[in-house]
């Protein structure tokens, strides 16, 4: 592959759409993971292991599976499809919205599992010690909690924000393969090895293995560091 189409805007582009979903995609999960994690560890549910099941779902089912019924929901005559449309004037699905939203429910159990370990690993005598302080449980949680499960809060982000760079599936069923909209790393990947250019493909592919590298290195050594620390302290 030639220097100047790697330099070219074009080329990146799939992987700055990519960075942009994997970006939104973790930020929304953490304003969804706490709360939701938080109410299954510490909330008493008559059904909990019903939903720890449908949260864990995306795990089990293939990603056609998914993407499929996406597919259907996200339509303009999905329900989830025809209100957005309604709204914003278009449908979800080979949209950019469309991708973050599946994003979002695929990386789920991604994001809720490493949260919910790190509640449960809270020495209660400090949550107790919060609450006779007179803190709130709004107050403890922000505090007390979060700062005391940090590792998990960054093994969530970072896993949900690696699994989102790495999503293939179901971006390709619901997003298709448009230029600027739809078009992340993995689908440019995929293209260029249908056209049979293996020097572009080896390009994106290189790139995309670096950079996932050094996102696991990172969080590997972030969390030496918390470990570390922890005992030191």
């Amino acid at each position: 592959m030639s220097i100047e189409a790697l330099l070219s805007p074009v080329f990146w582009e799939p992987f700055i759409l990519t960075l942009k979903l994997a970006f939104l995609t973790t930020v929304c999960l953490f304003l969804v993971g706490i709360p939701v994690a938080y109410a299954l560890v510490f909330a008493k549910m008559r059904y909990k292991p019903l939903y720890e099941a449908a949260i864990a779902m995306p795990l089990v089912l293939p990603p056609s599976v998914l993407g499929f019924y996406f597919l259907l929901a996200f339509s303009k005559n999905g329900f989830l499809g025809s209100f957005w449309n309604d709204i914003f004037g278009h449908q979800l699905a080979f949209h950019f919205d469309g991708l973050v939203i599946g994003s979002i429910i695929f990386s789920f159990p991604f994001m809720v599992h490493p949260l919910m370990n790190g509640f449960k690993n809270i020495d209660t005598f400090q949550i107790e010690a919060a609450y006779t302080m007179g803190k709130s449980k709004l107050q403890t949680l922000f505090a007390v909690m979060l700062p005391a499960m940090k590792p998990s809060l960054i093994t969530g982000g970072i896993i949900s924000f690696a699994h989102t760079v790495g999503e293939f599936g179901v971006v390709l069923m619901i997003g298709g393969n448009i230029d600027g909209e739809t078009k992340v790393a993995s689908i440019a990947i995929y293209n260029e090895v249908e056209a049979l250019n293996y020097s572009a493909a080896h390009a994106y592919s290189l790139i995309l293995f670096a950079f996932s590298f050094f996102v696991l290195w990172l969080v590997y050594q972030k969390l030496g560091q918390e470990v570390k620390g922890s005992f030191n302290a």
